[in-house]
């Protein structure tokens, strides 16, 4: 019989993990509360070693079927359910994640699929992914039904919340990610050349792109085209770099070798050291369709590397109006892309000063604040 105590706190999520964006901030919350004395249920298809090595933490692992979270979706609603009721039941306090789990509790909101349509199916790939979306969109809205509170991630996704899905305003609260302020320090001055040698890089201006590759909502596409174009230029010196796997890497590599940009444009697939690669860079771009926040732009912010991101991600509430040069109004322009790009090549040195106030403002805001605030909610009451 298992000696592990009753949980405090039950989180539904598809990861607890240290990577991506959503399976981040929820271990941040796992890992607050279980340094915090709080016995803490997870319910999941995956979690950190070092979680599940706390005597306070329970672990609930969830099928993924041939490794598919779509295919796993239906078990993590079904498990989460029944964990639920047995977690409130006991008095425990619930947080699922959007329409992952339809239960009665708090609803931690980090991406609205009502609030992105995907282009219409073209293969088979494209008809799967879009019938994954008409369901999801289902279950995000019966999720939402049931909670009794719902935190979003930026002012954004809690107009969208309520705009689309009819979240009373009154329920819907905005709480930002944190940082890791240790990994994402400020990159010091001359360091970017420095972290460039020490990876083999060319000695050029470098930007990076941070995102799954066969993820339209993430613009590389537009970003591409837009970089094909300024190569095309002789005076064009920087190099791109993409962090970021996905089902389009092979075909952006394949491009990127019939364009003559295999020099210029370094596909660098899944990696684990975004910090790293980041201290290497000089910029960083997301054009992106939709983002519910951006944790990839406030990690390079708060680098201190200038950020090219669109003006619909939540993210980008966090931009002063000193750095309204920064931010994309439409992210399917190639020349806006390519304009913005030279603007930023020209004033390089300027910009980094420029963003230097807002990146002490990212990095002043931990994932431990991020998680107190989750507490707090949880703790009111209003559960």
């Amino acid at each position: 019989m298992s000696t592990r105590p009753a949980p405090d706190v039950l989180i539904v999520a598809g990861d607890f993990v240290l990577t991506g964006g959503m399976d981040r901030a929820n271990y941040a919350l796992a890992d607050y509360l279980s340094r915090g004395g709080r016995a803490v249920e997870l319910v999941a298809h995956r979690a950190a070693p070092e979680l599940l090595a706390r005597s306070r933490v329970t672990f609930r692992r969830v099928p993924k079927p041939w490794g598919s979270y779509a295919l796993g979706e239906p078990f993590l609603d079904r498990i989460g359910r029944r964990a639920a009721r047995r977690a409130s039941a006991a008095g425990a306090r619930v947080v699922v994640n959007g329409g992952n789990c339809i239960a009665r509790g708090l609803n931690w909101v980090h991406y609205v699929h009502a609030a992105y349509t995907p282009e219409q199916p073209r293969t088979a790939h494209g008809l799967r992914r879009f019938l994954g979306h008409v369901g999801a969109l289902r279950t995000e809205r019966a999720a939402l039904r049931a909670a009794t509170r719902v935190v979003a991630n930026s002012h954004a996704t809690r107009r969208v919340l309520i705009e689309k899905l009819g979240v009373p305003e009154e329920r819907a609260v905005v709480i930002y990610y944190g940082i890791d302020r240790t990994r994402f320090s400020t990159v010091v001055q001359g360091g970017a050349p420095a972290a460039r040698a020490r990876l083999g890089w060319p000695e050029r201006p470098t930007v990076a792109f941070i995102g799954a590759l066969g993820d339209r909502r993430k613009g590389f596409d537009t970003l591409f085209d837009a970089w094909s174009e300024l190569c095309r230029g002789s005076s064009w010196d920087a190099d791109l770099v993409a962090i970021g796997s996905g089902a389009d890497l092979g075909h952006f590599r394949d491009l990127a070798r019939r364009r003559g940009l295999e020099a210029r444009v370094r596909l660098l697939g899944f990696r684990t050291d975004v910090d790293e690669l980041l201290g290497a860079c000089d910029a960083l771009v997301a054009p992106t369709r939709y983002e519910a926040f951006g944790l990839g732009v406030a990690e390079a912010l708060a680098r201190g590397l200038p950020a090219l991101v669109s003006r619909s991600a939540g993210v980008a509430e966090l931009y002063p109006r000193e750095l309204e040069g920064c931010l994309l109004d439409d992210p399917e322009s190639v020349s806006e892309i390519v304009t913005r790009l030279g603007r930023w090549r020209q004033n390089m040195d300027e910009l980094r000063t420029g963003v230097g106030p807002l990146s002490e403002r990212i990095r002043a805001r931990g994932w431990d604040d991020m998680a107190r605030d989750l507490v707090a909610e949880l703790d009111a009451g209003s559960l």
